[in-house]
């Protein structure tokens, strides 16, 4: 028998230069790391998805189209019949999805930077080639670099969220529309904060025939669930289907994400609950000293502090958990992100930031 190959023999070594997505431990802890909304839904609601749970057939396979379930999403989202929809479980599958479906020899997955660090990482996975533009200082797209890239690496897809993560910022339409314009490959848009943003392409959608639109129900309320969607004309999704892993949408997930979305006015109104806090959060941050606070369009707000590591370490030491960025692009030295959570969560978060940045 031969020796058996070891790892460093069998795994593409781009692989070992990567980190494994990392996800803090948060027991105990305050967690406004992870843009979740904080709400849970209410009593009557929970009750109705328990009998769903009680009689779910989960000795069965769930169904391996999600029919009733696409129904419910385009009526809800008002999606034309023009356009088509592919479920992934979260947004991360339907990235993975399209990357693997356009992974030929010396193709081009681009985005800007910073941004969704999946992008990057999953054109790793798929063993494509990842462009990355870096913003301008203030996290606008510089479009005459977009540009120059695009023209020199024929993208063959380029992801754009709107807003933007981990900035907040919601990039100029006109800008998008020049970058749509210049490709020649597919353009998809991530609109995983479209509800706190007020602010959506999905009616540009029939007016072009390479852009396709992304969605997860993640950001509102259904974390959990782990589902995204992709909306875009049936030339492109019925290939990125074949991709598609066989009942990759739970029994579950399709159950309680048709019962939510019946009541669709709790997630709008949680939704605008957070969208206010977001104004008081945003007006705490900037009242402090030392403190460079980013527009936010999404259920985040990132700032600048010095010795952000530390500040970082201080809240965590208050067991509170937020987002540290500092390191992880040139554009975000020092940068810190807090998700939006409830209204006492985010008084202690504002109150004990206070304290360490006096301190220091």
């Amino acid at each position: 028998m031969s020796n058996p190959f070891t790892p460093e023999q069998l795994i593409r070594k781009e692989i070992f230069s990567l980190s494994a997505y990392h996800v803090p431990p948060a027991i105990g802890m305050i967690k406004l790391d992870a843009m979740e909304n904080p709400y849970l839904l209410p009593m009557f609601l929970r009750k109705e998805i328990a009998l769903l749970a009680e009689n779910a057939p989960i000795n069965r396979y769930p169904d391996a189209s999600a029919m009733a379930l696409k129904k419910t999403l385009r009526d809800h989202l008002r999606i034309s019949d023009e356009m088509d929809i592919l479920l992934g479980n979260g947004s991360d599958e339907i990235i993975q999805m399209i990357a693997m479906a356009i992974a030929k020899p010396n193709a081009v997955l681009m985005s800007v930077e910073p941004a969704f660090v999946m992008f990057r990482m999953i054109a790793t996975f798929a063993n494509t080639q990842y462009v990355g533009v870096t913003l301008n200082k203030d996290f606008t797209i510089d479009l005459d670099a977009m540009l120059f890239a695009i023209a020199k690496h024929n993208p063959a897809v380029i992801f754009l969220a709107y807003p933007n993560n981990p900035t907040g910022n919601l990039f100029d339409e006109e800008a998008i529309l020049r970058i749509i314009a210049a490709t020649s490959g597919l353009v998809v848009i991530d609109e995983a904060y479209h509800v706190f943003a007020n602010a959506s392409m999905i009616d540009r959608l029939g007016s072009f025939p390479n852009v396709l639109l992304m969605r997860t129900l993640s950001k509102v309320g259904l974390a959990g669930l782990r589902l995204g969607l992709l909306v875009g004309r049936t030339q492109w999704l019925r290939h990125f289907e074949k991709i598609r892993l066989p009942y990759n949408i739970s029994t579950m997930t399709q159950l309680i994400t048709e019962k939510v979305l019946q009541h669709t006015d709790i997630l709008s109104q949680q939704a605008d609950a957070i969208k206010l806090e977001r104004v008081k959060v945003n007006a705490s941050l900037s009242a402090m000293n030392g403190i460079e606070v980013f527009p936010s369009r999404a259920n985040f707000i990132l700032f600048r502090v010095k010795n952000a590591g530390q500040v970082f370490q201080s809240l965590k030491q208050r067991c509170i958990l937020i987002k540290n960025l500092d390191g992880t692009h040139p554009l975000l030295e020092n940068c810190l992100r807090i998700t939006i959570g409830m209204p006492e969560e985010n008084t202690q978060f504002c109150s004990a930031l206070h304290d360490i940045i006096s301190q220091t």
